[in-house]
């Protein structure tokens, strides 16, 4: 049968976060992860359905995409579909082609793993690449140290100090309360923990929230920030750590974090709490 693209409902995105879960491995390259799935389900289930886009054959789910922004497809493909020609050249096609409803003309990007045939074709088109983004990884068989700072688990009750750590530490956030319970009401939240960080003084200075897609395989830490006011005093590196005691609590085998390249202090706070650099990667981009 031909490859269907698809545009799930709210209560089909449950096969979508399901496949992306299926699709973790640690040996596989950096990928769209259920973490980045949950991250944007802040903004609700009904604009997380209109941002998700499927591949299909023969009722199988082979691809998943995040459209994160209207220009930006965050994407992966199954392992064993990857080199798929049917599949990537429907994929390539439903991407260079605006018609077809996933990316609009004009500058656009796709992020898709790095052994795909998909960036082949697309490099054929001339899609140029972008800016370097770099993983890191940190493996958690061992047991993690102490951050050595406060860290607490967040609940319903404290979701509006998670929300105004995440507006302090990212310039431009509209992160709030409301989002916060938007995203705890998502399936992949059911695997995720938000911390917080407090200082001497009990303020809170760092805050994260990590996503496991289940027991022996790659949690993700996404977002990680710090607030503007505490900068410079290690608390990334603490709530870092803490992040990776709570995805080992979890049952996952490593622990995955990506910042741009360019973002040398955050490169350097993660190599600090014990991750390793994975290759760079970078988006496909067509500039018009």
């Amino acid at each position: 049968m031909a490859i269907v693209t698809g545009r799930p409902r709210i209560d089909e995105l449950g096969a979508a976060v399901g496949a992306l879960r299926e699709w973790q491995d640690d040996a596989a390259p950096t990928q769209l992860h259920p973490g980045d799935v949950g991250w944007f389900w802040r903004f609700g289930a009904a604009a997380t359905a209109a941002a998700i886009r499927t591949w299909s054959r023969d009722g199988r789910i082979l691809a998943v995409g995040l459209l994160d922004g209207s220009r930006l497809l965050r994407m992966t493909i199954a392992p064993d579909a990857r080199r798929d020609e049917e599949l990537a050249g429907q994929l390539a096609d439903d991407l260079i082609r605006p018609q077809r409803g996933v990316l609009p003309e004009g500058k656009a990007s796709v992020e898709a793993p790095a052994d795909a045939l998909l960036q082949e074709l697309l490099a054929d088109a001339g899609w140029d690449t972008d800016e370097p983004w770099r993983p890191l990884h940190r493996d958690l068989t061992d047991p993690v140290d102490d951050p050595g700072v406060r860290v607490v688990t967040i609940g319903p009750e404290l979701a509006d100090v998670r929300a105004a750590v995440q507006r302090a530490a990212f310039d431009g956030s509209t992160f709030t309360e409301r989002r916060w319970h938007a995203m705890a009401d998502g399936a992949p939240y059911a695997d995720a923990r938000c911390l917080v960080a407090y200082d001497d003084r009990g303020d809170a200075v760092a805050a994260l929230t990590v996503w496991s897609a289940g027991p022996g395989r790659p949690g993700l830490l996404e977002p990680v920030g710090v607030h503007r006011d505490h900068r410079g005093h290690g608390y990334g590196r603490a709530i870092t750590i803490a992040a990776a005691a709570a995805l080992r609590e979890l049952g996952s085998s490593s622990a995955i974090v990506c910042t741009p390249s360019s973002h040398v202090a955050a490169v350097a706070t993660y190599r600090s709490a014990g991750f390793h650099d994975l290759p760079e990667v970078r988006d496909r981009c067509r500039a018009t």
